[in-house]
């Protein structure tokens, strides 16, 4: 691949490159670059919205890059500040390294772990001593660190700014001193981290790492950043027929964005799918996803289901069956939001209530509006929900 082949791969749907004359040069000398991520495993699970910069990093490595994963298991215990406009609560020891193997394990989805060079950081930071910690932090200046727009935003507002929260994006960039990193990946919220890193390899006599910033994908419902906390989220460990379904509830709007960050689709093919044919356009967005983590044939098989199911208002042959306990029958009859709750469907009989009158419930196949006692029998096929979630009642 000749050398703007390679640019126009690596900054695909980035939104920042520091520099792209720096990374162009890098890549004219021909040798294998070391191409850091940092990550600090404060929850267990990964989204979408994650492995944007891990494409990114596999796009590195199927170029011959080295890439270096650096688990913060020190930094996450003080806790990055991106984004925040409060102190993060504390993680253990104990929930990092947990947290750390299931975020390995679930990476392979997509980058190269046997080629991954791990690091932690606690390898280097853990040892400093007070000496150490007081020589890094003269390299910086407390109005730089104050230029920072979390913490501006936080002080403007009265909200308290913790002092160790000062010290984070100093031990990030220090990472990329230890691991002489030539590129640093990273979102568009870790800018600030990530130049802190180009200026401390100044301050110790290294080439300053090229910065590539990607952007922070929108969750499914086009409203805010993609998070497990707001429910917008598709998560790479979900299973097929939910990873589809999910990618088919995604704000139209946001289909170019979501085939650009995470398919190799197209573009320009893409694009003209989108306004002439946008139902088939995301079909075939939630068919590649679903395919990059699950395999064709797992994907071929989630799109049927969604025919048969969704669009044929079939159901399904492996419905879970529920016994409904004899004690809630009462002549022949349930409370319907009772019995959404006894099957998982609501966390609570309100909950249940609101799902019906919203019109979120069907009877073998009949909507049902009315939350009141409702005649049951054997065999009766319960759907609730966008999620199209079944259920066959036994008594």
């Amino acid at each position: 691949m000749d050398l703007n082949a390679q640019i126009e791969l690596l900054t695909r749907g980035t939104v920042e490159v520091l520099s792209r004359e720096d990374l162009a040069n890098a890549l004219k000398r021909g040798k294998p670059l070391r191409v850091k991520l940092g990550v600090d495993p404060t929850s267990p699970d990964i989204h979408l919205g994650h492995t944007v910069v891990l494409q990114k990093m596999r796009q590195f490595q199927d170029l011959g890059h080295q890439a270096v994963l650096i688990i913060g298991d020190f930094t996450a215990l003080i806790g990055d500040p991106s984004g925040r406009n409060a102190t993060r609560p504390p993680v253990t020891p104990e929930e990092v390294a947990r947290h750390a193997q299931t975020y390995i394990d679930q990476i392979g989805k997509v980058v190269d772990v046997p080629k991954l060079e791990i690091r932690r950081n606690s390898e280097w930071l853990a040892p400093l001593t007070m000496k150490d910690i007081l020589g890094l932090a003269s390299r910086v200046t407390v109005a730089r660190l104050l230029e920072r727009d979390d913490f501006q935003k936080r002080l403007k507002a009265g909200t308290p700014v913790s002092f160790h929260e000062l010290l984070y994006p100093i031990m990030q960039g220090f990472d990329s001193v230890k691991v002489q990193a030539d590129v640093e990946l990273g979102g568009i919220d870790q800018t600030f981290n990530l130049v802190m890193g180009r200026n401390l390899q100044r301050e110790f006599g290294q080439t300053p790492q090229v910065c590539v910033m990607t952007p922070i994908l929108t969750g499914v419902d086009g409203g805010h950043k993609m998070s497990k906390s707001l429910g917008n989220h598709i998560g790479v460990a979900d299973p097929p027929d939910a990873m589809f379904g999910r990618a088919m509830s995604l704000a139209d709007a946001l289909m170019l964005d979501y085939f650009t960050l995470l398919t190799s689709e197209p573009l320009e093919e893409v694009k003209v799918q989108i306004a002439s044919a946008p139902r088939e356009a995301k079909l075939r967005l939630a068919q590649s996803l679903t395919a990059r983590f699950h395999g064709p044939d797992a994907a071929r098989a989630a799109r049927e289901r969604w025919d048969r199911v969704v669009v044929q208002k079939a159901v399904p042959d492996d419905v879970p069956e529920f016994a409904v306990p004899g004690a809630e029958i009462k002549e022949g009859k349930v409370g319907l939001a009772r019995l959404l709750v006894l099957v998982g469907f609501a966390a609570s009989n309100s909950d249940g209530r609101r799902l019906i009158e919203q019109g979120g419930l069907t009877v073998d196949g009949e909507k049902v509006t009315e939350p009141g006692p409702f005649a049951v029998r054997a065999g009766m096929v319960l759907k609730a929900g966008k999620k199209n979630r079944f259920v066959r009642l036994k008594l």
